[in-house]
């Protein structure tokens, strides 16, 4: 289950329109680094390192079972043929990604697609949320973590690190300039590594953040 994008999209719909409060160049790229860390929390996916065959900070794919997820499978896939930099991955996986995504979640009917049309304009579609219950838990561990200090879930904090990457924490948020000073510092905090305690933290975890710092430059 790729739950980083997905919870990704849920929330970036969770508006008065029902469509994705992100532009869609930036809607592109943080929905590629979501798919991406969705594979690097399933250890399937994770950076070169100085010293290995393959050239340092590439993104390198990992065995294991296939298929994972009509969501993952074309990253995994892509990068399964040669390793590629974050940068390249997120630019070949934008095309498609949010097409992907919408697709399934429309499949397994969390939400539905609504295509509103006049006779002088094309309207983009709408994707409702179909039950509200996952993206209201999503978005209530997303201001825990923001606001609350709490500890984030591996998923929360790689949603809060890819949108503050692209400066898009606004699409989720309606703040003053103090709450917007405050997210901004925890966001960089969680976005920095801040929520991996490296004593406890198992190996899908650190792998995630070590992704995840890999990633994040590449959606700039």
């Amino acid at each position: 289950m790729a739950q980083i994008a997905e919870d990704m999209f849920l929330l970036l719909l969770d508006n008065a329109d029902a469509q994705p409060g992100l532009d869609r160049s930036r809607r592109g790229r943080v929905l590629s680094g979501a798919v991406l860390l969705d594979l690097a929390l399933l250890c399937r996916v994770r950076p070169s390192m100085n010293g290995e065959a393959v050239a340092p900070g590439r993104l390198v794919a990992l065995a294991g079972p296939m298929p994972l997820d009509p969501i993952m499978d074309p990253a995994f896939e892509l990068l399964a043929r040669r390793p590629l930099t974050p940068a390249a991955a997120v630019s070949k996986l934008r095309r498609g990604v949010q097409d992907n995504i919408a697709g399934f979640l429309e499949h397994t009917g969390q939400i539905r697609r609504v295509q509103l049309q006049s006779k002088r304009f094309h309207h983009p579609p709408s994707w409702p949320v179909v039950n509200r219950e996952r993206v209201t838990q999503a978005r209530a561990a997303l201001l825990s973590a923001l606001f609350d200090k709490e500890p984030p879930t591996p998923q929360t904090a790689a949603i809060i690190s890819l949108l503050h990457a692209v400066d898009g924490l606004g699409a989720l948020l309606s703040l003053n300039d103090r709450g917007w000073r405050w997210v901004h510092m925890r966001a960089s905090e969680i976005a920095g590594g801040g929520w991996v305690d490296e004593s406890e933290a198992a190996l899908p975890e650190m792998n995630l953040a070590v992704t995840a710092s890999a990633v994040r430059p590449a959606l700039t």
